[in-house]
């Protein structure tokens, strides 16, 4: 009877723990995405490019108004481009994931 019991808690916190190795490794596979696409106008810590602060606004990824939107508008905005951002159009849908991950990531 324990060694079912210890099986079943065992599974259910492999299943748990599932999720957050893609999480992490979609947020390590975008920062190379982001590092490549957008640290020009983003920064390294998604806070902004002071030199492109200058010139345009809400470069800051990690401020309160941009970490509440569901990742269906982010994702958005990154194929799409918003403002004066361009459409990333040369990510995949999966390279697209995995910024947003990464962009999650950065505002912890």
């Amino acid at each position: 009877m324990n060694t079912k019991v210890i099986a079943i808690v065992l599974g259910v916190g492999m299943i748990g723990v599932g999720p957050f190795r893609a999480l992490a490794a979609d947020a390590n596979a975008g920062k190379a995405v982001f590092t490549k696409s957008c640290v020009s106008c983003h920064g390294a810590d998604g806070k902004g490019n002071p030199a492109m602060a200058k010139v345009m606004s809400g470069l800051d990824i990690t401020a309160k108004e941009v970490t509440q939107r569901s990742d269906d508008e982010l994702l958005k905005a990154i194929a799409e481009g918003k403002g004066k951002m361009p459409a990333q159009k040369s990510l995949s849908k999966d390279e697209q994931k995995q910024v947003l991950a990464y962009v999650r990531s950065l505002a912890k």
